[in-house]
C-alpha cells in the first residue's frame, strides 16, 4: 500500500558566482541532512525548499545514509543546476519512527513534476480513476497481452462508468484500492473488484506513460499519479483574518483521526472561504498536518498571522482518497503545478521563468538612503506600481523592478487599497518591508483566469512579519554550510520627481528620519479554549478558536 510519506522534487538553478541560497548541515540530536537558513528570494526558496527539510536524493542518488561530506561533494559537483528530493521535517521524523524505507519512497517519487526555481516541467503521469458501479456494471473488460506482464482494461464502453472515470482502452492496471496488482492474474483481480463492493479506485497507466517509466526502470505507485480524473476534489481555502479572527474552531476528536473544522461563524472569513462543518484539515500553507499533534497544528495556524491557506476535504472526498491510499496533497501539488505551467511560456529560459512569470516576494532592508524606489499610481485607476528603482538600493537588491505591480505589503493585500493607504503602510513598516509584486503580463493572465495572486503561486509559506536575518553561530563538530553571498551596500541616488498625472511617493529620501518601530505580529482578537473532559467519546475532543 502507498505510505503517507510525501517527498518533493526540486530543481535549483543559479548564476555563476551565486549560491543556491541555503545551508546544508547535520546537527547533533537530529537525523539526516538538514536544510537551514533558506535565503528569501534565493533559488532554494523559489523552488519551494523549506527550513528543516531533509535531503533524500541529490541528482537521483539516495544520500540519507551517506556521509555529510559526500552529500556536499555531490552538490558542488553538480555545477549551476542540481535536483533535490526532499522531505519535510515532520514526515521525515514520522518515517524514521515507523521504520518506513525512504530509499523506496525515493524511487516512487522522482517522476513528480520537478520544480525548477518554482517552475514545473511536464512528465507523463499514471492516473487515478474512481468508479461507482452503474446499472450495467463498470463498463470494461480485463485482458492480458502475450509477453507483457499485467492486466489491461479493454472494451471500455464510451458511455460507461469506466470511460467517464478516465479509463481508456489498453490502459494497464497498476493498483486496485491502493494494492499493487501487477503480478495478480485475471481471477484474482476479478475477486478484488467484487470484494470492493459498488465502488473501486484504479491506478492505471496509458501506453505512452508506461513506456516512459519502463525505460527509466521506475516502479509506479499512487503517489505519482494525476488526480484530475477523480470526481471529488479537495478545497483550497484562502483566509484573511477579520477583527474576530478566522471564525472557526479546530477540533481533534479522539474517536476519529484527524483535525476537523467546527462551529463556523456565519459571515466570517472561514464561512466566506467555503469551509464546511467537519471538513478535515489536510495542510496549512501546503505543509501536511496529519502527523502533527493538535497543539502543533494550532501553533502552525497562529504563525500564519493575518492570512493562511488551508487544504481541506469533506467526508466523501476523504473516503475516496483513503480508498486510493494516497494523500489529498496530490491535489495541492497538481494545482500549484498547473498555476506555474500556465504562467510560463514554453520557450522561456530558466532565468526568465523564475523572474517574469510569477509573483516575487521581496524583502527590503532600509538604509540611510531609504528603500530606493518610487511608488506610483495613475489617477482614476486602481492599483499601485513600482518606478525608478535605484541601482544598488535595497529595492534593487530585493528584486524590485520598474512597473512591477504591488499585490501585498507586509502580508496585506493592497490591490483595492487607495494610494494614500499603501504609502502609509510602507511608512509604518519601519526598517523592514516585505512586498509581493508581479509583472504586468503575469498579472493580466492571472486576472483573466480568476486565479488569486498569492504567495502560494511561488510555493512559499506565507509570513506577515519578515524573519530576523540568520546569525551564523559556532557550528557543531560535524557540520558544513553553503552560505549565500554577502550583500553589497550602496546608497541610492536621489530620483527625479514623477510626471504630474502620476501619484508618486519617493521612498529614497536623502536623509531619512528615524523610522517608527515595526508593528508586532497580529494575534487573534479572542482565543478561547473550550473545557474538555478526559473522556474519549466521539463527541468530545480538543478545540481551539481561530
Amino acid at each position: 500500500m502507498a505510505s503517507s510519506v510525501h517527498p518533493r522534487v526540486l530543481k535549483l538553478t543559479k548564476q555563476d558566482g551565486q549560491s543556491y541560497g541555503f545551508f546544508l548541515r547535520i546537527e547533533m540530536g537530529k537525523e539526516g541532512h538538514l536544510v537551514r537558513n533558506v535565503e528569501k528570494g534565493g533559488p532554494a526558496e523559489q523552488a519551494g525548499m523549506k527550513d528543516g527539510d531533509r535531503v533524500l536524493r541529490v541528482n537521483g542518488v539516495f544520500v540519507d545514509k551517506e556521509e555529510h561530506t559526500r552529500v556536499v561533494e555531490l552538490v558542488k559537483e553538480s555545477g549551476l543546476s542540481v535536483t533535490f528530493q526532499v522531505l519535510d521535517e515532520e514526515s521525515y521524523e514520522m518515517a524514521k519512527e515507523k521504520g518506513i524505507s525512504l530509499s523506496e519512497e525515493g524511487q516512487a517519487r522522482p517522476t513528480q513534476q520537478p520544480v525548477m526555481n518554482g517552475v514545473a516541467g511536464a512528465i507523463p503521469k499514471p492516473k487515478l480513476c474512481y468508479l461507482v458501479k452503474g446499472e450495467k456494471g463498470y463498463g470494461f473488460s480485463l485482458t492480458s497481452m502475450r509477453g507483457v506482464q499485467g492486466m489491461f482494461l479493454s472494451e471500455v464502453d464510451p458511455s460507461g462508468v469506466a470511460a467517464k472515470a478516465g479509463v481508456q482502452n489498453n490502459d494497464r492496471l497498476i493498483e486496485l484500492n491502493g494494492d499493487n496488482v501487477e503480478s495478480s492474474n485475471h481471477e484474482q483481480i476479478v475477486d478484488k473488484v467484487k470484494a470492493s463492493g459498488n465502488s473501486v479506485v484504479f491506478l492505471v497507466v496509458d501506453r505512452e506513460a508506461d513506456r516512459y517509466y519502463k525505460n527509466k526502470q521506475i516502479k509506479l505507485a499512487g503517489g505519482m499519479a494525476t488526480v484530475k480524473h477523480l470526481p471529488h476534489k479537495p478545497r483550497i481555502a484562502e483566509l484573511t483574518k477579520g477583527p474576530d479572527g478566522y471564525g472557526f474552531y479546530l477540533r481533534q476528536q479522539h474517536a476519529k483521526l484527524g483535525h476537523f473544522i467546527k462551529d463556523i461563524d456565519a459571515g466570517s472569513p472561514a464561512d466566506k472561504a467555503g469551509l464546511k462543518d467537519m471538513d478535515r484539515l489536510v495542510a496549512v500553507n501546503g505543509d501536511p498536518v496529519d502527523s502533527l499533534e493538535h497543539e502543533q497544528v494550532v501553533e502552525k495556524i497562529r504563525q500564519c498571522g493575518k492570512k493562511c491557506t488551508l487544504l481541506v476535504v469533506d467526508g466523501e472526498t476523504d473516503q475516496m482518497y483513503k480508498m486510493a491510499c494516497v494523500s489529498p496533497l496530490l491535489y495541492w501539488d497538481e494545482v500549484m503545478d498547473s498555476h506555474s505551467e500556465a504562467a510560463e511560456p514554453a520557450a522561456a529560459t530558466p532565468s526568465q521563468e523564475s523572474s517574469e512569470h510569477k509573483p516575487r516576494l521581496c524583502l527590503l532592508e532600509k538604509t540611510s538612503g531609504g528603500f530606493g524606489f518610487h511608488l506610483n499610481a495613475i489617477q482614476g485607476l486602481s492599483g499601485q506600481f513600482v518606478k525608478e528603482v535605484a541601482s544598488g538600493s535595497p529595492a534593487d537588491k530585493a528584486g524590485l523592478a520598474d512597473d512591477n505591480i504591488v499585490i501585498e505589503v507586509n502580508g496585506d493585500n493592497v490591490e483595492n487599497k487607495s494610494y494614500e493607504e499603501v504609502v502609509e503602510m510602507i511608512k509604518k513598516s519601519g526598517n523592514r518591508l516585505e512586498m509581493l509584486v508581479i509583472e504586468e503580463a503575469a498579472y493580466d493572465y492571472f486576472k483573466d483566469k480568476n486565479i488569486p495572486i498569492t504567495t502560494a503561486l511561488i510555493g512559499t509559506s506565507k509570513t506577515n512579519k519578515p524573519a530576523t536575518p540568520p546569525v551564523k553561530a559556532k557550528e557543531p563538530k560535524k557540520q558544513e554550510d553553503h552560505p549565500a553571498p554577502a550583500p553589497v551596500t550602496a546608497k541610492a541616488p536621489s530620483p527625479s520627481p514623477p510626471p504630474s498625472p502620476i501619484l508618486a511617493a519617493n521612498l529614497t529620501p536623502p536623509h531619512s528620519p528615524a523610522p517608527a518601530a515595526a508593528p508586532s505580529q497580529d494575534s487573534p482578537k479572542e482565543t478561547r479554549k473550550r473545557s474538555v473532559s478526559s473522556s474519549s467519546s466521539a463527541s468530545e475532543g480538543d478545540d481551539e478558536r481561530f
